[in-house]
């Protein structure tokens, strides 16, 4: 109870830094989404104070009678199940009449260790902005999805023998029951693993696109080479001289491999 309170109110300190640098644009509310966004303080106040009144609790209790302080296991379930029965979330049909915004989270690589802090006190943050602009009448695609190629898996299967389509479909279903436990609000109708045989297909076409364009080219790179691992690592892999991963020895060469140009775009990137 003690670890569940401090990283819940972690997360309400994010969200409460967020709303604090967005009291200055209150005043272009509506007064619906004013008193909405007003509301919206009142509960992470309210659940600011609970956290650091219970913090040292060791259980769980029933709210008893009279008590002021929020019943997270009578209200909570109750809502987010009526949030999925009613797609409550689902990105409205596009209104052409109404501005748009898109909220993109960056998809988590769902591992066995299921979710850290650092998840959703990012979450939280862009869940708030996607509720803000909500308010404002904007129509917002705020959705979510996994990261799930990745060297882990890769590793995991060599290492175990383990099936890593299996491994994966697993570890994102308990990504996705934690993050739903958290009540954020994605549209979850348009769910997305980077593993999924159609989302594999779009990447394919994007690159033929870019090929044919002549965005896409071989050429000979000094990049990080780790043979242990068999692959090349990003920078931030390489920790003095080592990868990340299992402290293999790494070394720079020269590679061939698919450069895509987009410094052609470097100005309307900007």
């Amino acid at each position: 109870m003690v670890s569940q309170n401090r990283f819940l109110r972690s997360i309400t300190t994010t969200t409460m830094m967020i709303l604090a640098s967005r009291c200055v644009s209150v005043r272009g509310f509506t007064p619906t989404s004013r008193a909405a966004f007003a509301s919206l303080q009142r509960r992470e106040l309210l659940a600011t104070r609970l956290y650091a009144t219970t913090e040292t609790t060791e259980a769980a209790a029933p709210s008893a009678p009279g008590s002021t302080g929020y019943p997270f296991a009578e209200v909570e379930p109750k809502w987010q199940k009526y949030w999925k029965d009613n797609h409550t979330f689902k990105t409205p049909e596009r209104d052409t009449s109404k501005p748009k915004k898109y909220v993109l989270d960056m998809f988590p690589y769902p591992s066995g260790a299921g979710l850290h802090v650092g998840h959703p006190e990012g979450y939280t943050a862009s869940d708030v902005m996607a509720r803000y602009w909500r308010m404002k009448g904007f129509d917002v695609l705020h959705p979510i999805g996994w990261d799930s190629f990745g060297l882990p898996a890769e590793q995991f299967a060599i290492q175990t023998g383990a099936q890593p389509a299996e491994t994966t479909k697993k570890n994102i279903a308990n990504f996705k029951r934690q993050l739903q436990m958290l009540g954020f609000s994605y549209d979850w109708d348009r769910e997305v693993a980077t593993t999924d045989i159609d989302y594999v297909k779009w990447t394919q076409w994007i690159f033929l696109q870019l090929f044919e364009k002549g965005l896409a080219a071989q050429s000979e790179v000094s990049v990080n080479w780790c043979p242990a691992l068999g692959t090349v690592l990003a920078n931030e892999e390489v920790i003095n001289g080592l990868s990340e991963r299992g402290d293999h020895p790494v070394e720079r060469v020269p590679l061939r491999q698919w450069v895509l140009k987009i410094t052609d775009y470097a100005d309307r990137l900007l």
